[in-house]
């Protein structure tokens, strides 16, 4: 009877679900689908089996057809459907039935399910045998369609497993392999599309993924055998190449065309000089796999030969918005063409963006000074993110295999600033931009810092914490508790809205986060500078706080306060006057007397500077 299944137990915590508000039912549900994961992983060894099985299978010729109702059918159709595009895998390769055939997949075809001489049909129409798996998909483990199915499966002798959410079911005994995440009561009672369909949909995705990987259809983690079917995929096949090639994009892209945009034809080409004929010819007789048809290892494939000319430097300044790259001479500094592209912070964007990005702001800046990418003489990293051995380590490997120089520095945003802003490389470098932070050095090295919380605990004297406090003001100007100020007509101009209260689905909802509060700041310091009494002080108050910060870490160190050279980056600092003598008016007051100030407009030259010094 229904009321005995697991998937059709009342769940406690969700008792009382209609009387939760919006807030309260997506709290409730994200709490219950946090325990999926802790679940699946209790039937590892299952997975792993049925991995095994499949790939075994698919290898020898034969299938993996999946078959369930519902939920369970419609989840068995979607992955078989997502292997082609993404392994360029044959679409009969990996098959999914869903009780009611098509039509099921949008609306339901009532008692299609109930049918288990449907089940072996359905099976029997795309000629199943031997050589096949069959995977029978059923949240209760009950589904008549399924049971019929995986029975007829069995009888002729293929490989048969079930993905259920319950414990001893009624299919289980009726195939080889149960894989059983039994996730418990749904939020919502019997709705099997919640929890279950989850934790099916997690088995099914390390079911196939796993047994591509296990035939050649990847190399390392890279998707070598998708199919470029749009825009997305072309790009990302563009990239794999790149990637174990370090071959530029146009170079890239001439490759693949010239090997019919196969990725692994063309890494294989490449890597051996072969035609792309000779390149199939070797993959085919290694079962597809690239590691075998070339006997080498991701970071061999990485590594690769570039001209020298070591008559020049690269200078990179690196973060979670963007990088830039310069191009300049050894002997004299002088920049010759510039690069740019994404974020290379690997704590933000991740290991592989982010070395994709330095690699892409090389790549443009040896295509813009209209030479091939070579080997330098020397190059300086100035990259945010890179506070640890392990990141250390990571950005010296990609040096190393895609041969950028023999002579690598890595540094960090204040000595990049320093180096640019600074006679000796030494002082006090103070960055204002959408967050904020003070470093220092000394003439003998030793290195400090003040500030740098982030938005939520710090970032005094920052476009993001003046900007806040504005639009706060403005709200309690509105409201008539605070002091008038013309900071509320002029944020509503600005956000493009109505009226104040407009500005909390715009704030909440809409496109304003972080940066574009940030960005409102000039807003502010308009205002200071023609007089507004709310908008002056909110100036001068984040002014001081930015100077206090910078005193500590003067102090902290041990700095000599008189004379000290200073280094002052970021939009605030670089685009407000006002904004920058405030700040230096606020040093002095807290004792601190700056010598040689210079606003660093493009910290890249820093590295330029570091890396034609490690040369000497």
């Amino acid at each position: 009877m229904l009321e005995h299944l697991q998937t059709e137990a009342r769940n406690p915590a969700s008792a009382r679900l209609d009387e939760l508000t919006s807030v309260e039912i997506v709290a409730l549900m994200n709490r219950e689908d946090a325990t999926i994961a802790a679940v699946v992983a209790t039937q590892s060894r299952e997975i792993a089996r049925g991995i095994d099985a499949i790939a075994d299978r698919l290898s020898r010729g034969g299938r993996l057809i999946y078959c369930g109702a519902g939920t369970s059918g419609r989840l068995g159709v979607l992955d078989a459907s997502e292997c082609p595009p993404t392994f360029q895998s044959d679409p009969s390769q990996i098959v999914g039935l869903i009780a009611g055939g098509e039509r099921a997949m949008f609306r339901a075809v009532e008692g299609a399910e109930d049918s288990p001489e449907l089940g072996a049909n359905d099976l029997r129409d795309i000629a199943i045998s031997a050589n096949d798996v069959v995977c029978g998909i059923a949240a209760s483990g009950r589904t008549p369609y399924v049971v019929g199915a995986v029975r007829h499966a069995r009888s002729i002798g293929a490989f048969t497993i079930a993905v259920v959410c319950t414990t001893n079911s009624e299919v289980a005994a009726e195939v080889e392999l149960v894989i059983a995440p039994v996730v418990g009561a749904e939020v919502l009672t019997g709705s099997t599309r919640l929890k279950a369909g989850t934790a099916t949909k997690m088995v099914l995705n390390a079911l196939t993924t796993g047994a591509m990987v296990r035939t050649g259809k990847t190399f390392g983690n890279l998707m070598v055998d998708l199919k470029a079917t749009n825009r997305k995929l072309i790009a990302r096949s563009n990239r794999i190449v790149r990637t174990l090639t370090g071959l530029d994009v146009a170079t890239a892209e001439a490759l693949l065309h010239e090997c019919g945009g196969e990725v692994k034809t063309a890494i294989v080409a490449h890597h051996t000089r072969y035609s792309p004929q000779e390149s199939r010819a070797k993959l085919q007789a290694a079962g597809g796999r690239i590691r075998d048809a070339m006997g080498v290892t991701p970071l061999n494939v990485a590594k690769i030969e570039r001209p020298l000319r070591l008559d020049l430097v690269l200078g990179i300044d690196g973060g979670g918005t963007g990088t830039r790259t310069l191009l300049a001479t050894a002997m004299t500094g002088e920049v010759i063409a510039r690069g740019e592209a994404g974020p290379s912070n690997i704590q933000s964007v991740g290991v592989d963006n982010a070395l994709q990005a330095l690699d892409d702001s090389i790549d443009q800046a040896f295509r813009n000074a209209n030479l091939p990418r070579s080997k330098v003489g020397a190059i300086c990293l100035g990259l945010a993110g890179i506070d640890r051995q392990e990141g250390l380590d990571i950005i010296n490997g990609w040096a190393n295999r895609s041969a950028v120089s023999d002579h690598v520095t890595v540094a960090n945003d204040a000595t990049l600033l320093l180096a640019a802003g600074t006679p000796d490389g030494w002082g006090l470098a103070v960055i204002a931009g959408t967050g904020s932070i003070a470093f220092v050095r000394t003439p003998t090295g030793a290195v400090g810092r003040c500030g740098g919380w982030g938005y939520t605990l710090g970032d005094e004297g920052s476009a993001y914490v003046i900007a806040l406090r504005a639009l706060r003001a403005a709200c309690r100007a509105h409201d008539r508790v605070g002091e008038p100020t013309v900071l509320v007509e002029r944020f509503v101009k600005r956000m493009g809205v109505n009226d104040p209260p407009s500005w909390i689905p715009a704030i909440y909802r809409g496109v304003w986060d972080r940066a574009a509060i940030a960005g409102m700041a000039p807003v502010v310091l308009e205002a200071a500078a023609e007089g507004d009494v709310i908008a002056a002080e909110i100036v001068r108050d984040e002014a001081d706080e930015l100077a206090r910060t910078a005193y500590a870490a003067v102090a902290n160190i041990g700095l000599e306060k008189d004379n000290l050279p200073v280094a002052l980056a970021g939009g605030l600092f670089l685009n407000s006057d006002r904004f920058r003598e405030q700040f230096l008016t606020s040093l002095r007051k807290f004792g601190i007397h700056p010598g040689h100030v210079t606003p660093v407009e493009e910290p890249a030259m820093g590295a330029v500077v570091i890396a034609r010094k490690s040369l000497a």
